[in-house]
């Protein structure tokens, strides 16, 4: 089999709110034997998915025309170790190669007429437990409006359980009392920054009880000292874990934190490969790891991510911030991996314009995503839908 063409998708997502705004770039890889599979590069949200695209060309015509995608190592292997940036690394360089390799992964179940997770050896979790993702932007797929007080961060967190979810993340420190981003979390946080933030999760407990969990997230806003403010100032919440409490850059910084905080720690969306996890596993600095499959290297990567944090009982939630392809990739690979513990699922996964993007609703139902059975991922395009956006073709 050989690869005779790449499609990437830019979508611009006009049709959701700019608060939360996720633009996806999926990509397909096309056969001659008529065989297609999807991709996705991880670049939805923030900057850089002109570059995702830009780099998914380049490597389609230097290295991928041609090959052989049932090759899945090999195809990791070449773009790993001879477009010369990969082994440096970053977000648009893997972004690009885990694109490619989950594209493999769904031609080669399509292939074989298997679904991926069981050629990655067979599900250990039938059902994937999900939580509610970023409720300060406001859970609403139609309107959402981010929240200011603490009664409208209780009331973000009661829509979610409404619908069934029996978790939720929230970051109590993205914007400050008036709804707007920026305040300085680089200082000392003054003793009423403090009290708001803790007022927040104090209303979201009262308002979900004690039987649905709560996941702190920063986003990697703070410093050492701010983020053990923050993490102490919270500890009598029973926060399921602390995400992203400092930036990954140094990892020295977030060991002081899990040394000074009595909740577990969680981060990766912004590591890329094992070698990227490597200090935060082998330090023991980590309780939840959260590779991103469409940044940390495909379905190839993050699966030998999994099996390296398994060896430090390290558990595995799946950063899902993208579109539906970068969901049914981690679903499969959720389903296989025993030390999985939860997905996410971010509200911009629910609207109506995303959702349209394959023929397929990848929702859960009762806090619980069903993985999909088709073979390879189990998701196909809607042509009527994508072939609206941009579209670049390497031949």
């Amino acid at each position: 089999m050989k690869i005779t063409s790449i499609e990437i998708f830019r979508i611009k997502a006009d049709w959701t709110s700019a608060v939360n705004r996720l633009s996806p770039v999926i990509i397909r890889i096309n056969t001659d034997e008529g065989i297609s599979g999807l991709g996705e590069v991880g670049l939805a949200f923030g900057v850089g998915a002109d570059a995702g695209v830009g780099y998914v060309r380049n490597i389609a015509q230097a290295f991928l025309i041609g090959a052989d995608p049932m090759k899945i190592e090999g195809v990791w292997e070449t773009l790993f170790r001879k477009t010369f940036w990969a082994l440096g690394g970053g977000p648009v360089i893997y972004g690009g190669l885990s694109a490619v390799d989950i594209a493999c992964w769904d031609i080669k179940g399509k292939a074989l007429k298997q679904p991926v997770y069981q050629l990655l050896g067979g599900k250990t979790n039938e059902k994937l437990r999900t939580y509610a993702s970023q409720l300060q932007f406001g859970w609403d797929p139609v309107n959402p409006v981010p929240a200011k007080t603490p009664e409208e961060y209780a009331e973000e967190a009661r829509k979610a359980v409404a619908q069934g979810y029996n978790a939720v993340k929230v970051n109590p420190l993205m914007f400050d009392e008036k709804g707007l981003r920026g305040y300085d979390t680089l200082k000392i946080l003054p003793y009423e920054k403090v009290k708001l933030i803790y007022n927040r999760i104090k209303a979201i407990r009262e308002a979900v009880g004690p039987a649905v969990d709560i996941i702190l997230e920063t986003h990697a806003l703070l410093t050492g000292t701010t983020a053990i403010q923050v993490g102490r100032a919270l500890e009598e919440f029973n926060l399921m874990y602390y995400e992203e409490a400092t930036p990954p850059l140094n990892p020295k910084v977030m060991k002081k934190v899990a040394e000074n905080v009595k909740i577990p720690l969680a981060t990766g969306e912004r590591l890329y490969t094992r070698w990227g996890f490597r200090p935060f596993l082998e330090d023991q600095i980590i309780a939840v790891a959260q590779p991103d499959l469409c940044l940390a290297g495909g379905i190839s990567e993050t699966k030998k991510i999994a099996d390296y944090a398994n060896i430090y009982d390290v558990q595995i939630q799946a950063h899902v911030c993208g579109g539906p392809v970068s969901t049914a990739a981690a679903l499969h690979l959720e389903a296989v991996i025993p030390n999985f513990i939860i997905h996410e699922h971010v509200v911009a996964a629910t609207q109506e314009g995303m959702v349209a993007l394959v023929e397929q609703d990848l929702q859960p139902k009762n806090s619980y995503f069903d993985v999909p059975d088709a073979p390879g991922l189990g998701v196909t395009l809607n042509e009527k839908v994508v072939n609206k956006y941009e579209k670049v073709v390497v031949k």
